[in-house]
């Protein structure tokens, strides 16, 4: 199956939907060559997660994702802080339980 711009930009607007949802006061940047998204305005090198597209997919990433449980076994990624999902389709949202994960992302910044 091919990756193409507008399943990217489905996935992308459920993304902030989502996170509107979970966080209303979050604020939305571009940033890095996608969308971050960071809780207080005060600390703005502080981001809590961001979505990039890339040829294949979606990256969800998670700046301090390390810290997150991960009992869906969905994260990826082993550097120091960072964790990411991957998202081929806009159903991958569900199937890979993204909400529950931005809310603990979300909460615990």
């Amino acid at each position: 199956m091919s990756f193409v711009l507008g399943v990217a930009e489905e996935i992308t607007a459920a993304l902030d939907a989502m996170i509107a949802e979970i966080s209303p006061s979050a604020i939305r940047k571009p940033m890095y060559g996608g969308i971050v998204f960071q809780n207080d305005p005060q600390q703005p090198s502080r981001v809590v997660c961001g979505h990039f597209t890339y040829k294949q997919h979606v990256g969800l990433e998670f700046s301090n994702g390390y810290l997150l449980e991960d009992p869906h076994a969905v994260l990826e990624g082993k550097g120091k802080f960072r964790r990411h999902i991957k998202l081929h389709s806009v159903t991958d949202l569900k199937k890979k339980h993204v909400r529950e994960y931005l809310e603990r992302a979300f909460a615990s910044d």
